[in-house]
């Protein structure tokens, strides 16, 4: 092996340690290994910068600014008591109902973090309806991730979209839509159908019941949030959820019908103008303190997702972009007798960058260079979802604590853990339908 060969795995290493470093730190962690990383590449290498997402950055800023307002406002808190009442009038049907209203969540919202205020109420549902939590978690969990590969506002759909991967070979926000939505409300449907008969009943657990026994299960009174809402306050949440639907409307709309746009405005503009205009008006119409924006967790969590994408993916680009040919000319044949191979290179980044949007704008530019049908490019998007691999993700670790039965668990081996046969039926399923509906539609 030639000086060029051993630099090229060198660098390799690098980038997998750190991103193995950026995982272990978590949050803000991930974007500083990255930028690391591009030190090391640039400085140490020779290599030149990649493409910084800027588009994916400031998509996160504007969405994540308009659904921060929109927890400020009371809205997403009188959503979530919507839901809560919807869950608790069919408590046996809990397993499906539980993973499809965090999935629409997370699709009106275009992150995952907004799971975390229906998991302990989907747990207590399930606890006190006799019916082992684990099931409806451990679907829910997952729902909520693949959410985001088919949300109009996500950050990973803008990336897809963007004009230097798949918008660039003509695919548009209605082909996500109409590609991945069906293919995910199926998948979620299969996985929780099957969820549904793994395990013991929750009276027949052994954990349970040792639970019971030292006291651990305590019961809890119910809480209705929309009892504790003032007239006022409904008003100004509703007012506030208005708002924010039309904002993904207005998006919808510029999307599948791109003739509406200016010939000078991409979507990821579109995205960013209407939704930061949408946090604008929520803040009018729901009569939010401006400070109080900046310090909900959905703003917390949605700032570490873009400092994490900004080093995480910066660094992947840099590396790919600066090897492409060698790659390209290396993976092509193997690629192009079988293409649903490059879903297995996306699933395994996914779960080292713990981000779909920097999987997309690590791994999509190598996938458009290698000719990869761009729709089957976009039915492979689900496969960015693969970070629920290892039970370390934020949903998941909190899924696991918000179980007080202890049926919901991170595994005896790791790998064992409650929500990988949800994880692997979504995925597969998914990207089953996904190609299913491009057979059928294109």
């Amino acid at each position: 092996m030639d000086l060029a060969g051993i630099s090229i795995i060198l660098q390799f290493i690098v980038v997998l340690v750190l991103i193995f470093i950026g995982a272990k730190l978590s949050g803000v962690g991930m974007g500083i290994a990255g930028m690391i990383g591009v030190f090391i590449l640039v400085y140490g290498f020779g290599l030149k910068p990649g493409s910084i997402p800027i588009d994916v950055m400031l998509i996160i800023v504007s969405v994540i600014s308009a659904a921060a307002a929109l927890q400020a406002s009371g809205g997403m808190d009188y959503l979530v008591g919507i839901a809560a009442r919807l869950l608790r009038k069919y408590p046996d049907r809990i397993t499906y109902l539980g993973p499809i209203v965090c999935w629409v969540f997370c699709l009106m919202t275009g992150t995952a973090h907004t799971s975390y205020s229906m998991l302990p109420i989907i747990s207590e549902i399930s606890r006190k309806n006799k019916v082992r939590p684990e099931r409806p978690l451990s679907v829910s969990v997952i729902a909520a991730s693949l959410g985001i590969t088919g949300s109009p506002v996500s950050a990973a759909t803008a990336a897809i979209i963007s004009a230097d991967l798949l918008g660039g070979k003509g695919i548009e926000l209605k082909d996500i839509l109409i590609i991945c939505l069906p293919a995910s409300l199926i998948a979620i449907l299969v996985a929780a159908f099957i969820q549904n008969r793994k395990g013991k009943e929750l009276e027949d657990d052994p954990v349970f019941q040792q639970r019971t026994r030292d006291g651990l299960i305590e019961e809890t009174a119910e809480t209705d949030i929309l009892d504790t809402m003032s007239a006022e306050q409904r008003k100004r949440a509703v007012l506030s959820i208005f708002a924010f639907l039309f904002g993904v409307a207005l998006v919808v709309l510029f999307g599948s019908a791109p003739s509406l746009r200016p010939d000078s405005v991409t979507m990821s503009q579109t995205i960013e103008m209407v939704m930061l205009s949408t946090a604008g008006l929520i803040l009018l119409v729901g009569k939010v303190k401006i400070g109080t924006v900046s310090k909900c967790s959905i703003f917390e969590a949605g700032m570490n997702a873009m400092i994490s994408i900004f080093g995480i993916a910066w660094m992947g680009d840099t590396y790919f972009s600066g090897h492409m040919e060698l790659f390209a000319s290396g993976i092509f044949g193997l690629v192009s007798q079988a293409p649903i191979l490059f879903a297995a290179a996306l699933f395994l980044m996914s779960i080292m960058l713990f981000s779909q949007a920097a999987t997309v704008r690590t791994l999509y530019p190598l996938g458009v260079a290698l000719g990869i049908n761009p729709l089957l490019l976009v039915a492979m998007f689900p496969a960015c979802n693969g970070y629920f691999f290892l039970p370390n993700y934020p949903t998941e670790v909190a899924a696991i604590n918000f179980d007080k039965t202890g049926t919901t668990t991170a595994g005896k081996y790791v790998i064992d853990h409650s929500f990988q046969l949800s994880g692997f039926i979504t995925t597969f399923v998914s990207i089953g339908m996904a190609c299913l509906a491009v057979w059928l539609f294109y």
